[in-house]
């Protein structure tokens, strides 16, 4: 693949999320060697690691028909190739939604499509992703491009069907393309979905790209409207620069992407794609460049979005800049703009949440793991001293260890103590449970759909689906009342362990479903929408069951699963900090006894004994040497800030 913008700084942001990963590995080493390391590090730092592997960046992709989604990605991951590898001809290419990406697990390129059919069996398509039988799967030969273009056709597959049975698997017949050769058939894709896992440099850097059909898709496939698109981190909506933004547009953006809550933290952009459409020899550069800003300035209001974030490009001309290395031709594309802004502003936000999440907690740890050694050492120059004085007899040596020996104990007591309190708040945790557990939901979910079935109109079924909603809530209220309750008992454990040690940078964290409960109320402002389409009141009762059951019931169902996982975490997460700070403690003054009482039976001179005390001190310098260099590292700037830096250094 040619060096880009974007290849670039993916590259960087891998790198340095492997650099993360292995200085938070030497930090493990680290904690073994001093004899620091405890279980509840140990688990908390490998699920640091595992969220650093798992990391991924989605970009869904997001327009009308015929606006050049395809044609993007082709030029943005796929001119290695040398051509077009997804179909994007004029018309319709993507019939199927396609998520993109590398699987690490199975390491080899595939194309997996669902059958349209699918619909029918009253599944949502994250059920289905777990049934191999449902799908039906073409290797992708990635050595022979025509090949592999050949197979990736697929996804652009339609077939006839009578109408009536294009409505049973959920299409609103309006939105259709009739088949002109057989009256009462109308057009629908083969597939429902299709996961792509290719051997791509940008993918396997941990890029995913979520490529959308048409208003009509969007519409019949709620679980991309309710799911998949809010969850990318960043939307790229494409419109046509000859065009500017159509009705059919407007609509895609105002209930599918400028939805407020959603996930969408790196940025919402729209590309003004095909300016190519636009060149004219005879208007000049001036002309044109006026005209492309025009269209420029009336999207960013249509839209309400910074005239930055609207980006005129030609994907097409862009692909065969890349294809043919023309670089006059690249730069005219104004594709390497959209590769920047994806650098900067995507990214960016992608280092800031592993800065939040992850480096903050690991600094913590490192911080309290130098304290402790800083201690043992500061115990090591007093021990020193003492023999350089001559004043270190056999009975003064033992006299310091039968006194660390007691403090020693003490920590140990500490321990035991905060052992029983963490039981106590599994306990507790476990009420977190049960008030969002799977029976409790699944009882909620047998009345909703009892008192589904049981309604005589659509207005009853709108009520009884908003009852869910708000039952739901009420529950997310119980869950808070047991939080605050919770979060009391973490606080008094930390004031009783602190009030007799210097321990005051230990804080707890916080159990806390506010990130649970946004998303319910925008998953209820969806579902408002979506009961007050006409559509609605003229579907069949079970159609609607299913439906609502498929997406939004299954997306309640991850928001509850995620309010468990936390539940199930928190009783060892809050208390992590006091268990590390006393665990510590305790193996330190352990390690310290232990060299006294040698040191109290050693019958040689002082000047022996002050070598061998004189070695363990300088070990415990380069082991706090290391540490810091691992903090050093850890703290190192991302990516983003070093291009942030080299800018201000050109300037």
């Amino acid at each position: 693949m040619s060096e880009t913008d974007l290849s670039h700084q993916i590259e960087a942001y891998h790198e340095w999320k492997c650099g993360l990963g292995n200085n938070i590995q030497l930090y493990q080493v680290w904690l073994e060697k001093n004899r620091l390391s405890t279980d509840d590090v140990s688990r908390r730092l490998t699920r640091g690691l595992e969220l650093l592997n798992d990391d991924q960046l989605t970009i869904a992709m997001v327009g009308e028909y015929s606006r050049g989604k395809t044609e993007l990605i082709n030029a943005l991951i796929f001119t290695e190739f040398g051509q077009r590898m997804l179909p994007s001809q004029a018309g319709r290419t993507t019939m199927c939604p396609t998520e993109i990406y590398h699987d690490q697990n199975r390491q080899h390129n595939y194309l997996r499509l669902l059958p349209i059919e699918t619909r029918a069996q009253g599944k949502s398509i994250s059920e289905l992703k777990n049934v191999a039988t449902s799908w039906k799967e073409f290797e992708v030969d990635s050595s022979n491009p025509d090949s592999m273009s050949q197979t990736l056709k697929q996804v652009a597959k339609t077939k006839s069907v009578k109408l009536s049975d294009a409505q049973l698997l959920g299409f609103d017949g309006k939105m259709l393309e009739p088949d002109l050769d057989q009256p009462g058939f109308v057009i629908i894709p083969v597939w429902r979905h299709a996961l792509m896992s290719l051997d791509s440099p940008l993918l396997k850097k941990g890029l995913r790209i979520l490529d959308t059909p048409g208003l009509n898709a969007l519409g019949s496939e709620p679980e991309l409207t309710i799911s998949m698109v809010p969850k990318a981190q960043a939307i790229i909506f494409l419109l046509s620069a000859d065009a500017g933004v159509t009705a059919s547009d407007l609509a895609i953006w105002k209930r599918f992407i400028q939805t407020k809550g959603a996930d969408h933290r790196a940025g919402r952009f729209a590309v003004l794609n095909k300016i190519d459409v636009l060149w004219d020899d005879l208007q000049g550069d001036t002309l044109i460049a006026a005209s492309i800003e025009k269209v420029r300035k009336s999207t960013a209001q249509h839209l309400d979005l910074n005239i930055e974030d609207v980006i005129p490009l030609s994907a097409k001309q862009g692909l065969i800049a890349r294809v043919k290395k023309d670089d006059l031709l690249l730069q005219k594309s104004a594709l390497p703009k959209l590769e920047k802004l994806i650098s900067k502003r995507i990214l960016k936000q992608k280092e800031q949440l592993i800065l939040n999440d992850l480096i903050n907690d690991v600094k913590h740890m490192l911080l309290s793991s130098q304290s402790i050694l800083n201690e043992r050492l500061s115990v090591f120059y007093k021990e020193y001293d003492a023999l350089e004085e001559g004043a270190m007899s056999t009975q003064v040596l033992q006299g310091i260890a039968d006194k660390t020996q007691q403090e020693h104990e003490t920590y140990y007591k500490k321990l035991i103590t905060l052992k029983s309190s963490r039981r106590l708040m599994q306990s507790q945790g476990d009420i977190l449970i049960q008030l969002m557990g799977e029976d409790r939901f699944k009882a909620i979910l047998k009345q909703t759909k009892r008192a589904l079935n049981e309604s005589w109109s659509t207005l009853g079924m709108t009520h009884t689906m908003n009852q869910f909603f708000v039952r739901i809530n009420k529950e997310l209220d119980n869950i808070c009342t047991e939080a605050k309750l919770a979060d009391k008992m973490v606080a008094a454990i930390y004031k009783r362990f602190k009030s007799d040690i210097k321990a005051n940078h230990l804080k707890p964290k916080v159990f806390s479903v506010d990130a649970q409960r946004a998303e319910l109320i925008l998953l209820r402002k969806k579902l408002l929408q979506f009961c007050r389409q006409p559509k609605m009141f003229m579907t069949e009762q079970s159609i609607l069951i299913t439906h609502f059951f498929n997406t939004f019931v299954a997306e309640v169902w991850i928001i509850q699963e995620s309010i468990v996982s936390e539940a199930e975490q928190w009783p060892d997460a809050a208390l992590l900090p006091l268990m590390q700070y006393a665990q510590e403690q305790k193996m330190s003054l352990e390690g310290q006894v232990s060299n006294l009482r040698k040191m109290a039976r050693d019958t040689r001179d002082t000047k022996i004994k002050q070598t061998e005390l004189k070695k363990i001190i300088d070990e415990t310098h380069t082991q706090l040497d290391e540490a810091e260099k691992i903090q050093h590292q850890i703290e190192s700037p991302v990516p983003s800030q070093l291009d942030e830096i080299q800018d201000i250094a050109i300037r």
